[in-house]
């Protein structure tokens, strides 16, 4: 599923091509997807310009004027801009053309994601309204963190993965993140010491700066709006790596299921 980083690196993508662009037409080729797309969406983008294109946890949101469309990458799904494109493919769900020829394709095998109208965007919508701060927000600090977490029985890798207490950090990234805070992600959160947990969202932040700048993890579905692959999977320490010797210590990463997803950590390197 595309993160954090794979959604920032979309947006810094896209951004350039549509800014100031005008909508021209939208194609919708399927609607089905997690929710459907609104059968008006033509009729409300058509003629609108784009302002802006900002992200919220994992959504996009394409600012035009007060409204704003909404989009998630579900598990699979891509957004690809072309200046002459190609044949449609299967699974090319939405086409979004600009005044001057530029074309947005929604690709989405899966169909988890979501292509939403929002008429005013500043009143905000019920995908976003219970989302905690962003990892990059000054709110989200060891004091905060600590503060949240008092009553949480959960493990810390599980709370750090709840889009209430942080948004945006997935299983990827929480599994980097806990390595190079030291910390053992089934630790109760509770349990954690200020300090500690200083030093977790410091490595939360420096985890997603190192994956943007190399355009995000590409493991199995996710490529950038140019079509690129993203290379920070050559860079992990332990996601996915269960068996090999762990590129600190040298003893095996370890795998564990914590909430249905896959933990992956170092014994010798990350303490409870």
């Amino acid at each position: 599923m595309p993160e954090l980083p794979e959604v920032e690196t979309t947006r810094r993508g896209i951004a350039p091509h549509v800014i100031g662009r005008r909508v021209a037409r939208i194609d919708v080729y399927d609607s089905r997807l997690r929710w459907p797309v609104p059968g008006d969406l033509d009729a409300c983008m058509r003629g609108r310009t784009i302002d802006r294109v900002d992200r919220r946890s994992k959504y996009l949101l394409f600012h035009a004027g007060e409204a704003a469309l909404l989009v998630h990458l579900g598990m699979t799904g891509t957004l690809r801009v072309f200046r002459d494109a190609p044949t449609r493919r299967a699974h090319d769900h939405v086409d979004i053309l600009l005044d001057n020829g530029t074309l947005l394709r929604y690709h989405d095998p899966r169909r988890f994601g979501a292509m939403l109208w929002l008429a005013a965007s500043r009143e905000g919508h019920p995908l976003l309204d219970t989302l905690g701060p962003e990892p990059f927000d000054p709110q989200f600090d060891a004091g905060y963190l600590w503060r949240i977490t008092r009553a949480r029985r959960a493990a810390i890798k599980l709370a750090l993965m709840d889009n209430h207490v942080v948004t945006g950090v997935g299983n990827i990234y929480a599994n980097e993140a806990l390595f190079r805070a030291g910390i053992h992600p089934g630790t109760r959160a509770s349990r954690l010491s200020k300090p500690r947990l200083g030093r977790l969202v410091d490595a939360v932040r420096d985890v997603l700066h190192a994956a943007i700048a190399k355009g995000g993890s590409t493991l199995r579905d996710y490529v950038g709006s140019d079509g690129a692959s993203g290379y920070f999977q050559l860079d992990h320490f332990v996601y996915g790596r269960a068996g090999q010797a762990c590129r600190v210590c040298g003893a095996a990463v370890r795998q564990a299921r914590q909430g249905g997803r896959s933990s992956f950590f170092c014994v010798h390197c990350q303490r409870r």
